[in-house]
């Protein structure tokens, strides 16, 4: 636990909604679509590079039994999962986490391209 750190204060108070191993997972503050979770490692660790190869299986083992869970209960038709790994991509929070987004048919005019978008002139590689 990192004092200061708002995801070990959000793991202290027992904010999950679920857990594997050494993961934990909760709803993202400021979701982008409905559903949006967060699975974060117990152990604060900023860089997801650092994490153990256990800590890395329980987050990703969360993350599929969470997409097969929000599909169920919201009816999610697709998911982006996505790391931003340092302040260059950016990560805000200085705790490893690992977004699963739910997507739904509909949700935007045109989904393709998915996470390119962070370099929209790279975006549309299908009409290169």
């Amino acid at each position: 636990m990192s004092e200061g750190c708002p995801f070990c204060a959000r793991i202290a108070t027992g904010e999950v909604i679920g857990e594997e191993g050494t993961a934990v997972a909760f709803p993202d503050a400021v979701p982008v679509t409905r559903g949006h979770t967060l699975v974060v490692p117990r152990r604060h660790e900023p860089d997801l590079l650092g994490l153990s190869t256990q800590e890395l299986d329980d987050m990703w083992h969360l993350a599929r039994r969470l997409c097969t869970e929000l599909a169920a209960e919201l009816g999610a038709d697709g998911f982006n999962l996505g790391v931003n790994v340092g302040r260059a991509a950016g990560q805000t929070v200085a705790h490893a986490h690992l977004h699963v987004m739910p997507r739904y048919l509909g949700d935007t005019g045109d989904p393709r391209g998915g996470v390119r978008w962070i370099f929209p002139s790279s975006a549309r590689y299908w009409q290169t």
